[in-house]
Order: C-alpha cells, then structure tokens, then sequence
C-alpha cells in the first residue's frame, strides 16, 4: 500500500504532462489549419478580382471597379462589378482557365453568369481536373451588355478539407503515443502473496502464482498475469462471496480504466481452465458478485 501511495504522484505528474502535450499539439495543429485556410482563401479571392479585372478590359472598361469579392457559401464565390458590362463567352472560359490554373487546389468548379435583376443564369460552364469532362457550351458567342454577377463554385475537396483530416487523423496517433509511454511508465504491479507460500492447493489443483501455472492431474495449464491475480484473491477466501467492485479495483485500478466486459471474460477463462476438475467452479452471486465455490 505505502509503495502503490509513493508511485501515485509520479504517475499523476506524468499523465498530466500527457495531457498538456496533447492538448498543446492540438491547439496547434488548429491554429496551422486556420492560418493556412486564412492563406489560401485570400489567394483566391485575389484571382478571383483578377478574373473580373480582365473581363471589364476586354469589355472596353478600364476605369470603373471591380466590387469586393464575395464568399456566399463555403467553397462558392462571388464576383460583381460596379458597372454593366459584355463579354464574350470563350473569353471568360480562358480567363478563367488561365489566371486558376494558379490555384494548385482549384482543380474542379462550375461558372455560373448571373443577371443581377433577377438571378437567371445567362450563361454557365463546368471545369474538371480531367479535361474530358469539361462542360462548355455556346463557345464565341458574345453576350450582351448588362448587369451580372458571376457565381464560382469549387469542389469541396480544395482548401478545408485536407487540413481538417490531417488534424483528426493526429490524434488517434497522439493518443496511440502517450498510450505506449503510459504503459512503459507504468509500475509493474506486484502480485499478492499468500500466508507462507506461493502455492495454493484446493480440490485436486495445485496452483502456483509465482509461475503462474495451474497443475490439474499432473498437466500443467498456464496463466496470464491477470488471470494470477484474480484467482489468487478467490483461493485467498474460497467459498466466500467476492464483490465484483473489489475485483475490478484491485485487478484494473492501476490500468487506469475500468472495463466492466473485462471481469467477465477472465471469470470465463478462468472457469474453462479449472474445468478439469468438476469440484471447482466460480459461481456468479446475483446483485453481488462471485464465489470460488470448492466441494469436499
């Protein structure tokens, strides 16, 4: 008990510099994605001014504004003018084409060419990563002069998304790192020991828990360390009702999680080792836990 008191500092030190290293790396990783994101949208819109600067030039326009570049929904943007304008249709296809190019992340995105009066579409292409399925129609058709907007949706993969699976992916591996440095920090919990001896008889078993061996007429069945364990606390009060809230302290308290499906399996295993001799068995007391019930 006074070594178990001495470890517990320690041990509680160190899950909190765990902790505080994976909350830090997170925050981090966070930070990184928004400042990235932050980066590559101001691009954007950057290219996107650009593309309604090079239309109002080949419309004969070179004095009046370019309005700010809108974001209208996540990955669509919105281009306006302060003046009316016309453009010829394989023109805004090669603009466009040209100055996203310059977007690494721009690879698919449809043109929609809005009338500011009532949002029809006047005219619309789509672009894809793979040229064959490009969907551009009425090519050298020159669109009259009027108020428009021009709508430009990306394709949801380009900017947000792998930032944000890089972020969640790190963390199954932050937790799988301070898992491994959780179970080579932890002490190695020592087993308890009987009155004189490490081996226990009961009905015809020998059990020896320094070896972790069962011997049940004459053949030799091994254990694992849990399994030692939780049969030594049965044989150290046989025929005694056990509370299975005592099992799970003693036995897992030190792993630092409880799984309550955990008992389960190794009372089972435990039972399928002793199954040799019929005079042994580990009976479940409903609404109170379990008995190592040995027969005369």
């Amino acid at each position: 008990m006074t070594d178990n008191r001495n470890l517990l500092p320690g041990k509680s030190k160190f899950l909190f510099g765990l902790v505080t290293l994976v909350f830090i790396s997170v925050i981090c990783l966070a930070f990184n994605m928004k400042n990235n994101d932050d980066f590559d949208v101001s691009r954007r819109e950057v290219l996107l001014r650009k593309i309604g600067h090079e239309l109002l030039l080949q419309s004969g326009d070179s004095t009046s504004r370019v309005l700010p570049v809108e974001k209208i929904a996540e990955n669509e943007y919105q281009i306006r003018f302060e003046n009316e304008l016309a453009f010829q249709s394989d023109s805004l296809v090669n603009t466009t084409q040209r100055l996203l190019a310059k977007d690494p992340l721009a690879h698919d995105y449809v043109v929609n060419v809005l009338n500011c009066g009532n949002a029809s579409v006047a005219y619309g292409y789509a672009i894809s990563k793979n040229k064959k399925d490009d969907i551009v129609a009425c090519m050298g058709r020159k669109q009259p002069k009027a108020c428009y907007m021009i709508n430009i949706k990306f394709k949801p993969t380009g900017i947000n998304i792998p930032k944000k699976v890089y972020l969640l992916s790190s963390l199954p591996f932050l937790a799988f790192v301070g898992f491994i440095f959780l179970r080579s920090a932890k002490p190695k919990r020592a087993l308890p020991k009987g009155p004189n001896t490490n081996i226990f008889a009961f009905g015809s078993v020998l059990f020896d828990a320094q070896e972790r061996k069962l011997i049940i007429n004459e053949k030799t069945i091994d254990l694992t360390g849990t399994e030692t364990r939780l049969l030594l606390i049965f044989v150290l009060s046989p025929n005694e009702t056990i509370a299975r809230s005592r099992l799970q302290k003693e036995i897992w308290e030190d792993e630092g999680v409880i799984v309550g499906r955990s008992l389960d399996m190794f009372i089972s295993k435990l039972r399928k080792k002793l199954e040799p001799d019929s005079n042994i068995n580990i009976l479940v007391i409903r609404g109170k836990g379990y008995k190592l019930e040995v027969s005369a």
